[in-house]
């Protein structure tokens, strides 16, 4: 909303809608609002065609995409359509050089579509702890907030910040130290 009244509009697609994103995006080229075309968690599985309609979006297939459309997704895969080993067999080594096949190349070239791309990596146990600390500035006993958190962290087998923001929830918000 902080940027609405300098014309940036937000528009949310499911996954499953994305084979109309050509459809969508020529619609909003004419507005005089700029977009975000925003898919949350994306990925696709096997057969689906809807990442090719994203990619030509993306990039353009005759046409340039329009200036006035950015499309961002988050996603919990670093390759958005499925990897099998298979794929991997018609790769081949050509003077020290991994020429991978296609199916792989197909499968990489729609994530390398997107200009920015963040990852989050596991948290040393410190930093993790540096992350519950921040969302519970006010406990009253850190020492055991730190016990919880670590316990809470192991029992999901990885420590980052959004194992962190889910302690914070699983808590509604307050500070587990005190609870007898």
């Amino acid at each position: 909303n902080e940027y609405a009244g300098q014309g940036l509009r937000i528009v949310e697609m499911d996954r499953d809608d994305l084979i109309h994103l050509p459809e969508v995006v020529d619609e909003l080229e004419n507005e005089p609002f700029r977009f975000i075309v925003y898919c949350d968690d994306l990925a696709f599985s096997a057969g689906e065609s809807g990442y090719r309609a994203l990619k030509s979006a993306m990039e353009g297939s005759l046409e340039m995409p329009p200036e006035n459309v950015k499309i961002y997704a988050t996603s919990n895969r670093r390759h958005l359509l499925p990897e099998r080993m298979a794929d991997n067999v018609a790769s081949k080594m050509v003077e020290d050089e991994l020429h991978p096949a296609e199916a792989i190349e197909e499968q990489v070239s729609l994530a390398d579509r997107f200009g920015l791309q963040l990852s989050f990596y596991p948290f040393s146990q410190d930093r993790y702890l540096e992350a519950v600390d921040a969302l519970y500035p006010q406990a009253n006993d850190r020492h055991r907030l730190h016990i919880l958190a670590v316990r809470f962290a192991t029992e999901r087998g990885v420590r980052n910040g959004r194992t962190a923001a889910q302690f914070y929830r699983a808590n509604g918000g307050s500070d587990p130290s005190t609870d007898s």
